[in-house]
């Protein structure tokens, strides 16, 4: 319930408010939805699927901060993981190796000016991991069952305690197969392959387009053809082709459809 110009009544007990705007003039009829109540006795999970360079990242950032959620990457995971193997050289046809390397990688998020960083073993490597290096690599090294099963743990405990926007690949079907709402995102490859290399020329001045477009044409074959969690829509998630979309109208997108779940 709003009451008063500009006040918020906080909700005890079962049910928590989650507040996106303060409207100036609220009144019973508001149509702003100033405040989104959750049951906590349930924790919502938005999970978000789809292609490389989709934008699946920047929704989810989007959608969190707008929900005032947490939000989970778990591709900047699987990249961080790649990193470690290729600074160690670990060895992905060798059991052992990875086993061993898998208990020396510990995994952190952490945010700062509203942006979502993450650290392997305390070591901020949020830009390292976007590079080339790792972006050949990471589709071959996030495929290992190994890798997976330890990812997958790690983010199904981030999810019991939190309200979660996470994306991935694998996040609807495998990670959060009962996710309350999912997104499964694609766009144009020509499309994709220009976004991602507008994204990478900053850092990598001597890239090409069609470097990035074959990188993506490669990791788009190894994500849906693996065995070990192949990328694919489930079957309840909504499609978002955001080809001919800007950031703020994918938001505005999904917020349509995962503010009536926290609203009911």
């Amino acid at each position: 319930m709003v009451k008063g110009k500009g006040k918020l009544a906080v909700c005890s007990g079962q049910f928590a408010a989650i507040v996106l705007k303060v409207c100036p003039l609220p009144t019973e009829n508001c149509q702003l939805n100033c405040i989104l109540v959750v049951n906590m006795n349930t924790n919502i999970v938005v999970a978000i699927d789809g292609y490389s360079s989709c934008g699946k990242s920047t929704l989810a950032k989007a959608l969190a901060k707008k929900l005032h959620f947490i939000y989970v990457d778990s591709g900047a995971m699987y990249r961080a993981v790649a990193l470690y193997f290729l600074r160690h050289n670990v060895d992905v046809n060798d059991h052992a190796q990875v086993i061993e390397a898998l208990k020396n990688i510990h995994l952190n998020f952490h945010s700062r000016d509203y942006q979502t960083h993450i650290t392997l073993n305390d070591e901020e490597v949020s830009a390292e991991i976007r590079r080339m290096p790792v972006s050949d690599k990471v589709s071959t090294i996030s495929a290992i069952r190994d890798v997976r099963v330890e990812m997958v743990k790690q983010q199904q405990r981030m999810g019991r305690s939190k309200n979660i926007v996470m994306d991935g690949r694998d996040i609807g079907t495998v990670v959060f197969p009962h996710a309350q709402v999912k997104f499964f995102m694609t766009a144009d490859p020509k499309v994709r392959a220009e976004r991602r290399y507008k994204e990478l020329l900053p850092t990598n001045p001597n890239i090409t387009l069609e470097e990035v477009f074959e990188n993506l044409a490669h990791r788009d074959y190894q994500d849906t053809t693996r065995k070990e969690s192949p990328l694919r829509r489930a079957e309840d998630a909504i499609i978002l082709d955001n080809t001919d979309l800007t950031p703020d109208e994918q938001l505005q997108f999904a917020l349509d459809r995962v503010e009536p779940l926290l609203l009911g």
